[in-house]
């Protein structure tokens, strides 16, 4: 491994971990409207994430036009998970300004590939995933809320970017780790049959899981 990429992959890391206890954790505490997660909890958890989801994309995507993209998106992931596991909820002051920034990070991106289409699969992608979400959330409000349709707009624009595979792969992946998820939750009983668990943290993690193995 090129040793570029293993500092690099070091300091995101690194990086990761002190935006997650800090500023990461201070955005999570005033987006949410109940502080049901003590303080030194949402610190801890906010810096695992953070600078596990940094090292990885790190590692994958080394020192790349991409990668601003993608640790944006990664931070504000450890927010929105952490205030939905927390609320059951996707604050529209965390959800949107992601969706700008990482709009604008795309841009860049694009330039430095050389080719502008990998932009219009963006904008195409974040309708598409929107449009999926607003279905199911219209067939069985329920089951989704509005918050996931909005957030389906941050992940559609991020995974359309890496072309068709990619967002196919991480629509999909969210359902597969919801499910898992909610196989756990049963098991450990930590929800009943008729009960709920957020769907935001399963939306996050298959967007990464297609970035990941798909996106390049």
């Amino acid at each position: 491994m090129p040793l570029a990429t293993v500092l690099t992959t070091v300091f995101a890391a690194s990086a990761g971990a002190v935006l997650g206890w800090w500023p990461l954790a201070a955005w999570t505490m005033r987006s949410m409207k109940h502080e049901r997660m003590p303080l030194r909890t949402v610190r801890v958890a906010g810096a695992a994430l953070t600078a596990l989801t940094f090292g990885v994309l790190a590692l994958r995507f080394g020192l790349s036009w991409i990668l601003p993209a993608l640790l944006v998106f990664a931070a504000s992931a450890t927010v929105l998970t952490l205030v939905d596991l927390a609320e059951k909820r996707l604050p529209n002051a965390v959800v949107f300004p992601t969706l700008g920034v990482v709009g604008l990070l795309l841009v860049p991106a694009t330039w430095a590939a050389g080719m502008w289409w990998p932009l219009l699969w963006a904008v195409a992608g974040a309708a598409g995933m929107f449009a999926v979400y607003f279905l199911l959330a219209f067939i069985s409000p329920s089951a989704m809320g509005m918050g996931d349709v909005k957030l389906a707009l941050v992940i559609g624009l991020l995974l359309g970017w890496f072309g068709l595979n990619a967002w196919l792969v991480g629509l999909l992946a969210a359902f597969v780790v919801g499910g898992l998820l909610a196989i756990v939750a049963l098991l450990l009983r930590r929800v009943t049959l008729r009960g709920s668990i957020p769907f935001g943290p399963s939306m996050l993690m298959g967007a990464l899981i297609a970035v990941l193995f798909v996106g390049g």
